[in-house]
């Protein structure tokens, strides 16, 4: 009798188990061993981050086309979408940085501002946001404050370094 219920309880007992993963490291491991926070959820297909960020190179070509009321539309669009994936995700600088961006390229030079520096208390080294900054400085005639952005950017050989140093040197 046992024999004929020892399969059905072998099988029974085999799929109840708890099934563990070969994997040595959560995920949550990994992002504290990196010292990064996981911003995965703000490149899902549609997240506010996506959008805006996507209304923002479509806005870029417009910009290069010299067509510029859709560029102004499609700025004003990414600004939408950031402030939104803003307020869902507070303080992240890829976010920040962006919605800065959107506002220097519309000509709202104070909310930008206000944008870049919310975004370099968090991360003071932020290459882009650093960029963004003395791109704005240099456009508001604070020449000095733009090269203090610079001196920030010195020692990341980055291409937004070469950039900067450029645009200051043509001042």
């Amino acid at each position: 009798m046992i024999k004929k219920y020892l399969p059905f309880i072998f099988i029974t007992f085999f799929l109840c188990s708890p099934v563990c993963s070969a994997e040595s490291k959560s995920e949550k491991d990994a992002v504290w061993n990196t010292g990064k926070d996981d911003i995965s959820h703000l490149k899902a297909k549609n997240s506010n981050f996506k959008k805006g960020y996507d209304a923002l190179k479509q806005a870029k070509k417009y910009a290069d086309k010299k067509k510029k009321y859709k560029a102004t539309k499609r700025f004003n669009d990414s600004i939408k979408f950031f402030t939104l994936a803003n307020e869902e995700n507070p303080n992240q600088p890829d976010i920040l940085g962006y919605l800065g961006y959107s506002f220097k390229m519309v000509g709202d030079f104070t909310m930008a501002e206000i944008h870049f520096e919310q975004g370099l208390t968090i991360d003071l080294q932020h290459v882009k946001i650093n960029e963004y900054l003395g791109e704005l400085y240099l456009e508001t005639n604070r020449i000095n404050k733009a090269k203090e952005r610079l001196k920030v950017l010195k020692n990341c050989k980055c291409e937004e370094f070469e950039e900067l140093q450029n645009l200051i040197s043509k001042y």
